[in-house]
């Protein structure tokens, strides 16, 4: 659990005994709250504020995962981009028939 600071851990039964109105009163509070079952981790209960932060952090990690792996693997040399896309079978017209992933919705 050290990804997560500041944890209280509850049983299953006490939270069923607090009931949800009081275990969401706690998260929204900023409490990260572990529900455990015989001592084991089952379930998470976090404020939706630090869930968009948990959300952001590993967004953020992603992009910096990328950066560093193309900071390691960088040659200097480029590929035009038509000869990558015909690397992978594609083209113009197959990318402008794509749908944007925005539009999916």
């Amino acid at each position: 659990m050290a990804i997560l600071r500041n944890v209280h851990e509850v049983s299953v039964t006490e939270a069923a005994r607090r009931g949800v109105a009081g275990i969401v009163s706690d998260a929204e509070n900023g409490a990260m709250i572990v529900v455990t079952r015989r001592h084991e981790p089952v379930a998470a209960v976090v404020g939706y504020a630090r869930l968009a932060e948990l959300e952001q952090a590993e967004e953020d990690l992603r992009d910096l995962a990328l950066v560093m792996a193309r900071a390691a693997t960088d040659t200097g040399e480029r590929i035009p981009f038509e000869d990558a896309m015909k690397a992978f079978g594609l083209t113009k017209e197959s990318l402008e028939a794509h749908p944007d992933e925005d539009d999916r919705w």
